[in-house]
């Protein structure tokens, strides 16, 4: 099959998705659609991975290519927790940049990056370190969404599809139980680097390490704060939109620099 034609229709899925969760008061007919619609998106958006890897011997971790796996991950990781929590709204925020990932890989092809090595160290640091970003990165868009929710509840009347979420207090749960399922997995990824690569603080990785270990402190911190004062609100929002900023300049700031600046 043509992968193009799988990622062109991966987006639309995507976009329809998105369109169906920030419908007002969407109806539970409507949400069904639109988490039919995710599912799709991401079954085509895992096919066109697949084919991709099958076609280059490899997956190529350049900057497109990882950060369209990484959207789909986060993508696939909220879909499974809306089994249990209303963490569907987030949907309308990741769909569209996880389509615009898939466009931007599919639009810009680089050169192949591939891994040097394949051992299961290697292979733990790399899936931990992806599944913690993921996590991390959905915390971030649920502390977004709790900062809108925030402001229009003072407003009167808040906007219809602010109404529709859940109450604060169940949003605010949810935050911390991602970033604490994030912490953890970012915390394997830290140990799994200092025990298993060669030199963690060699010049490529001396950023990465740091910019990951101030995260890591950043989350770390939020959680002691909140069970210990009780944090919560503006704090708990500005300490996660500040530890993903340290996260996501450690995952992609070099990429950036390097693969789309500098050209190498």
């Amino acid at each position: 099959m043509n992968p193009t034609l799988l990622a062109i229709l991966a987006i639309c899925a995507y976009l329809a998705s998105a369109v169906l969760i920030f419908r007002p008061l969407a109806k539970d007919g409507s949400k069904r659609a639109a988490l039919l619609c995710a599912w799709a998106a991401i079954a085509l958006h895992s096919f066109y991975t697949a084919l991709v890897i099958q076609q280059n011997g490899g997956f190529n971790f350049s900057f497109f290519s990882t950060a369209s796996l990484i959207s789909m991950i986060v993508a696939l990781l909220l879909l499974l927790a809306a089994f249990g929590k209303p963490v569907v709204s987030l949907g309308m925020f990741l769909f569209p940049v996880a389509a615009l990932m898939l466009g931007l890989d599919l639009i810009f092809p680089e050169k192949q990056h591939p891994l040097n090595t394949h051992s299961w160290e290697m292979n733990t640091h790399i899936l931990s370190s992806i599944i913690a970003f993921s996590l991390l990165n959905i915390a971030a868009l649920q502390a977004i969404l709790l900062a809108i929710q925030n402001q229009q509840l003072k407003s009167h009347p808040p906007k219809r599809y602010i109404q529709s979420m859940p109450p604060l207090q169940t949003m605010e749960a949810l935050l911390f139980q991602m970033i604490g399922a994030g912490l953890l997995f970012l915390s394997i990824s830290l140990l799994s680097g200092f025990f298993f690569l060669e030199d963690i603080f060699a010049q490529h990785l001396a950023h990465k390490t740091i910019l990951s270990m101030a995260a890591w402190l950043i989350f770390s911190g939020l959680l002691l704060g909140r069970w210990r004062y009780g944090w919560r609100g503006r704090t708990a929002i500005k300490w996660t939109l500040f530890g993903f900023l340290f996260l996501l300049l450690a995952y992609f700031g070099s990429k950036l620099v390097l693969e789309l600046i500098l050209k190498r």
